[in-house]
């Protein structure tokens, strides 16, 4: 190898004491930054801050530099200079996106291309431009300012620090000798209950209900709220783990006895990681084991024959020619693909890998000319335009997917609307997008990127509904299909749409800073739907309504109210007036005792509908009152607090949390004067309880309150409030019409939010549950899944190289899954599982991807489709069954007769 570069050096000289110079070197397809508002679930406010205030210098505006540019920038730091000095030329167009056919023929600079386009990602970002030489003559101390410098296509000494050949690419960061991590996993940590904790060295704490507590020994957790053994509470103690569900603490045998209750958290400790310089990693490097399979092939060779590259390149100043640089890049690929005999690619002549003068160059010395014309004819479906379907559409313009006029398209459907939470990641979209379709805006912005892009977009949801838009004959008419999508349900969907019609499917998903891809071939591998992940877990009724003990009960209960109050109750009112022509006819009908309905629920509203801004204040106290204390008066009423269970265990113990009643504070600061005044004027009924039932089943479902039974008194109530509204004439159209909100997570100005974060605060200081912050609030009820746009363009790299292997028709053993945690890092390749087969008899199999066909007649009986199949298969037909439906059982009475119908 070379001798190292002295100008690594001489940054880490600058100011070691106050920066940590970090040398990245990423590729399109594995993008591993480490500068990466779902982005704020990932990584927490704290980092968010600190990225907020950096500053970062960034050299190489090719393929590897734009894309680090684009996912910083989305990212949120606070400037960026990009730096270059190269020209623009046909090349760039095959890997850089940013770069346009009218920028090569203007032979612009590339830095002075991009910097705009980049800066529109994130008005937040300031972005500009360095285009000074960068050798041994530069003065670097102007790199003070920045506090991470990523450099890509740099070349000091004898040294690239940055390559990509193919789909090879090697990663290295310099963080120093040493760099402390606050957050080596980026799990959040889980409250977790325990069972029962014994008295012993060293003592074992084991879960409740067998729940996981994911822990690894060396970790620490502290305990909380534990009766019996008190000592422990506040304490931090180290685990050793057992099993799954159980782990010792040490020495438990000087505590008190376990009693009852309690749980732990892990805690997060900082840990520091020590690294070796770049020119020890040069002579011996460490490399990750991506396919643990085949722990023993070694991508060292890669690593020798990119050093023999940067000699050549050294000593005469250009790559090997053409034809050299074409069989490296193929021992390269045979190498990443561990020494597979990979047939498309020994069968091809040098002359398919020579360039030709157009935008796939870099692509054709890859992987040839005929599979580049192959990926050209292919026609995608694409379901899903959002984080991982731009990503992909950028993949499908560089590689170009889909472009052949007379055969090839790129099909894409999304029914969503472009929403300010996507633009951080969605970097197709732009903020002057909003509110525009999330497909028809991808498909222009594509075709940006590759003008001779075949788009069709559509804005349909892909599911039974519009079987009769994407039918038998569409899907026979894809070469494959693509899933960009953030739900099981249509992913399965989908799936059974590609196996009925024998399509291949790319899969993929991220959460945070963990991604996956999966292949699904037809005859070679199983289908999506033959694994089942295990049922989400639901939150118990009685849990939710009476006994919450973490806050994401207490959040979900507060979501709860919100759709009650403000979606189901409106649009109930809605309907019930929609079916009924008029007030007057309502009270007929209950006057002559007719039971109608939801009429009591709706008569109800009606009565208590505010017209003025006091009466919602008063109702708001009213409700107050009721969900804070007078419910927690009712539960303790029920159940006092020394209530024991027929076992004699106290009834109220981890993880039940007995509730303490909160009063109204009319004093307390933050209530405005005039709020003051309007409040207490509010008259509160006094507080009686009642002799009810509480649920305490944990598998108890939740009651249809409509249906439930009306007491002769609630009946004379309506009936009642019903003539008064009536007599008074307060029952006008307008009276009997109202608007539901859907609830909107990404709208701050309509209190959706705020709704929310303020009723679960509540009801978690009754329960004695430290409440959540407005973020944690709008994570977890909103459902939002933490994004982050490295692990996107991670996902979306990974299938664009298993898509061009679908189209070269490489065998089993070629296609790989993947699973990766960007945050460890872990990056594992699997084979997919090999479809299972099922002997019927001798030589005949049958697996999810069959289709038997018999071709019959128009006048075809149900004998003569038996018959045929006895004389095509050999088969003996038991039973003829469609879906659920019996056509044809012997032993069923009358079945015979069906045999001559056609």
């Amino acid at each position: 190898p070379p001798s190292p570069p002295t100008m690594a050096a001489d940054l880490m000289e600058i100011d070691d004491s106050l920066y940590r110079y970090v040398y990245l070197f990423l590729s399109h397809t594995f993008l591993i930054s480490f500068l990466c508002s779902r982005q704020r679930y990932v990584l927490g406010d704290s980092a968010m801050h600190q990225m907020a205030q950096s500053s970062v210098f960034l050299s190489g505006m090719g393929g590897l530099g734009v894309e680090i540019a684009k996912n910083i920038v989305l990212a949120g730091v606070k400037a960026v200079t990009l730096h270059d000095t190269k020209q623009c030329e046909t090349w760039d167009l095959g890997c850089n996106f940013f770069i346009h056919k009218e920028d090569v023929f203007n032979q612009r600079r590339r830095v002075e291309v991009v910097c705009p386009r980049v800066a529109e990602l994130n008005p937040y970002v300031h972005v500009d431009t360095s285009l000074c030489p960068l050798d041994d003559n530069t003065d670097l101390s102007f790199l003070r300012k920045y506090q991470c410098v990523i450099l890509t296509e740099a070349r000091l000494i004898s040294l690239h620090l940055c390559d990509a050949f193919g789909i090879c690419v090697r990663v290295f960061c310099d963080f120093g000798e040493e760099f402390e991590v606050s957050d080596p996993t980026g799990e959040e940590p889980k409250e977790i209950f325990i069972q029962n904790i014994s008295q012993d060295n060293p003592g074992v704490v084991t879960c409740m209900d067998n729940q996981p507590h994911g822990l690894q020994t060396g970790q620490s957790v502290i305990f909380r709220e534990v009766g019996g053994m008190e000592e422990l509470n506040g304490s931090v103690r180290q685990a050793t783990v057992l099993s799954p569900h159980s782990f010792s603490i040490g020495d438990t045998a000087h505590l008190h006895s376990y009693a009852h209750g309690g749980y732990f958290v892990l805690v997060k400790t900082p840990k520091t990681f020590r690294f070796e310089t770049l020119e020890q990693q040069l002579y011996d490097p460490q490399l990750l084991i991506p396919d643990f399979s085949k722990p023993e092939v070694s991508l060292k060779n890669i690593h020798v024959a990119m050093l023999a590259l940067e000699t050549f390149q050294e000593q005469h100043s250009r790559l090997p020619n053409i034809g050299y640089f074409c069989i490296f890049v193929s021992l390269c690929f045979l190498a990443s693909t561990f020494y597979l005999i990979i047939g498309p690619l020994q069968s091809l002549s040098p002359e398919e890998f020579l360039p030709r003068g157009d935008r796939y160059d870099a692509l054709r010395a890859c992987i040839g000319e005929s599979m580049c014309i192959e990926l050209q004819k292919l026609r995608v479906f694409m379901v899903g335009c959002g984080a991982i379907g731009c990503e992909m559409l950028k993949n499908f313009a560089l590689l170009g997917v889909g472009l052949a006029r007379s055969s090839g398209e790129v099909c894409i459907t999304d029914p969503d609307l472009i929403e300010k939470s996507n633009l951080n990641r969605q970097f197709l979209f732009r903020p002057h997008h909003l509110q525009k379709p999330k497909s028809t805006t991808a498909a222009e912005a594509t075709r940006n990127i590759n003008p001779d892009m075949q788009v069709d977009a559509h804005l349909n949801k892909v599911c039974p509904a519009t079987e009769s838009i994407y039918n038998d004959s569409f899907y026979s008419g894809l070469n494959l299909v693509v899933t960009a999508l953030d739900n099981v349900e249509a992913r399965r969907y989908v799936d059974s749409r590609c196996v009925s019609n024998q399509r291949a499917l790319l899969d993929s998903g991220t959460m945070g800073t963990k991604g996956h891809t999966e292949i699904i071939v037809p005859n070679l591998t199983e289908s999506y739907n033959s694994h089942r992940d295990p049922p989400e877990e639901e939150i118990p009724f009685c849990t939710l309504k009476s006994f919450p003990s973490v806050i994401e009960h207490t959040i979900q209960w507060a979501r709860d109210k919100f759709e009650n109050a403000f979606v189901h109750k409106p649009s109930m009112y809605n309907a019930f007036w929609q079916t009924h022509s008029s007030a007057e006819v309502v009270l007929l009908r209950m006057q002559a005792g007719e039971s109608l309905e939801s009429s009591f629920q709706v008569i109800k509203l009606m009565s208590r509908q505010p017209s003025q801004w006091e009466q919602c204040i008063a109702i708001a106290r009213l409700k107050f009152e009721k969900y804070f204390k007078r419910k927690a008066l009712q539960l303790l009423h029920s159940f006092p607090l020394d209530t024991r269970l027929k076992d004699g265990s106290l009834f109220w113990q981890s993880p039940k949390r007995p509730p303490t009643p909160i009063e109204f504070d009319l004093q307390d600061p933050l209530t405005s004067i005039k709020l003051s005044r309007i409040l207490s004027e509010v008259k509160i009924p006094e507080y009686r309880p009642l002799e009810k039932c509480i649920e305490t089943d944990e598998t108890a479902k939740k009651p249809d309150q409509v249906k439930l039974p009306l007491s002769s008194e609630e009946e004379r109530e309506a009936i009642l409030h019903l003539e008064q509204a009536i007599s008074t004439d307060r029952v006008t159209p307008e009276c009997l019409r109202m608007s539901p909100l859907q609830f909107e997570k990404d709208d701050d100005s309509n209190g959706h939010i705020d709704f929310i974060t303020a009723a679960s605060a509540l009801r978690a200081k009754t329960y004695n549950i430290e409440p959540a912050d407005r973020l944690k609030t709008k994570r977890i009820a909103g459902k939002i899944i933490p994004a982050i746009a490295t692990a996107t363009a991670a996902v979306a790299g990974l299938v664009a190289l298993e898509l061009i292997k679908v189209v070269g028709g490489y065998g089993f053993e070629s296609f790989k899954n993947c699973f990766f945690n960007l945050a460890i890092p872990v990056f594992v390749l699997t084979e997919p599982a090999a479809v299972k087969k099922t002997p019927i008899r001798n030589n005949i199999y049958f697996s999810i991807w069959d289709c038997w066909t018999i071709f019959g007649h128009e006048d075809f009986t149900l004998s003569e489709f038996m018959n045929a199949v006895r004389e095509k298969y050999g088969l003996e037909p038991t039973m003829v069954v469609h879906g659920v439906k019996m056509l044809y059982v012997p032993v069923m009475p009358g079945h015979s007769k069906r045999l001559k119908v056609t």
